[in-house]
């Protein structure tokens, strides 16, 4: 029943097929004896008993045996898994191309509303309608960015009008979409400067809270950091009043246990924005490698993806991007340099 075969690699397929493994669908492919059909292992059909059972390496050895594939689970195309993430990597591109919309992909996919849903968050961690929004501000960044005008912006982006582009405007952008398209001119950002364990500390604001706080050892290549960020803003220093602002995120890092509601001005991508929500939900004195956080965001595999998110992150403490440590612990990178990064965790500890 099967030759060639030890009997770990039977019982190991003889389990696969049991448990209707899909991670070993196309690593072989077993046949019934009683219904002359060959499946996936991942199959829904009823098991059949063991002794009659027949395994093959590959679809063309199943069907030289004479067997033909299931109509249920369809071995003779890719893996149902594959297929599936394929039809979400169409959707996806389509969708950034602007050559269809989330209603359009679905029903190209061949699936129902709820189906499509379900099986796009599966594959990529967001839903259709939140891929969708961050590929429009992806595009409407660039464009602006790019200085094209803000009437062009609008349906380059595939906004159905300039209602629901000034809507979404704040959010996507974090400031007036004429202000994006000019760098960031005509933005006021005000900053003061305070003193903490771990040496000099800058936090700056603008029009809505909080904008940055940056860690080092020279004031002077603080300042220069904040201008490198806000390019074509104003850069001036704050009035007497925001001397409290920056008392209460000289107290944050002094005891980060106590937490925080500081006002804060977070802007980033979609994508960005959803990690540094992730890591605002680690509670002091506790860590999550950056595969844990990128599966708490509902994409596993997006472990890089997530490091860089770190690594952009301007509101050091805030959000805590030092709770983020590798696979094996380390502390690897921090911006403000790992020697800070350690004496956080350990003054939260």
């Amino acid at each position: 029943m099967f030759d060639a075969m030890t009997m770990p690699e039977v019982e190991a397929r003889l389990q696969a097929v049991r448990g209707r493994d899909a991670a070993a669908d196309g690593r072989f492919f077993y046949a019934v004896l009683t219904t002359g059909v060959f499946c996936y292992p991942s199959c829904a059909a009823r098991p059949a008993r063991a002794e009659n059972l027949r395994f093959f390496d590959d679809r063309a050895a199943a069907v030289a045996a004479g067997y033909r594939p299931c109509r249920r689970c369809r071995p003779d195309l890719a893996p149902r898994a594959q297929r599936r993430a394929e039809a979400v990597e169409a959707a996806c591109r389509a969708i950034e191309q602007g050559v269809c919309d989330v209603a359009d992909a679905q029903a190209a996919a061949g699936l129902g509303r709820a189906a499509f849903a379900r099986l796009f968050r599966e594959v990529t961690g967001v839903t259709p309608a939140a891929y969708a929004a961050a590929s429009r501000q992806r595009i409407a960044q660039a464009a602006l960015s790019a200085g094209a005008p803000v009437t062009e912006t609008i349906y380059e982006a595939g906004f159905s009008g300039s209602g629901r582009f000034y809507e979404a405007a704040d959010a996507m952008l974090g400031m007036k979409p004429g202000t994006w398209r000019q760098g960031g001119a005509g933005e006021t950002v005000s900053f003061a400067l305070g003193q903490s364990f771990l040496g000099a500390v800058l936090v700056a604001a603008a029009g809505r809270g909080i904008c940055a706080i940056l860690l080092g050892d020279d004031r002077d290549a603080l300042l220069a950091d904040l201008r490198r960020r806000f390019p074509r803003a104003a850069i001036v220093p704050a009035e007497g009043a925001f001397a409290g602002e920056v008392a209460r995120v000289v107290r944050l890092i002094e005891a980060p246990q106590a937490g925080h509601d500081l006002p804060l001005d977070i802007r980033g991508t979609a994508f960005q924005r959803r990690v540094w929500q992730a890591l605002r939900d680690i509670p002091p004195g506790y860590t999550a490698s950056y595969g844990e956080v990128a599966a708490a965001i509902g994409v596993p595999g997006a472990a890089r993806a997530v490091g860089a998110a770190c690594a952009a992150n301007r509101l050091a403490v805030a959000v805590p991007c030092h709770r983020v440590v590798t696979g094996t612990g380390d502390l690897s990178g921090y911006a403000w340099g790992t020697a800070r990064k350690r004496a956080l965790l350990a003054r939260e500890r």
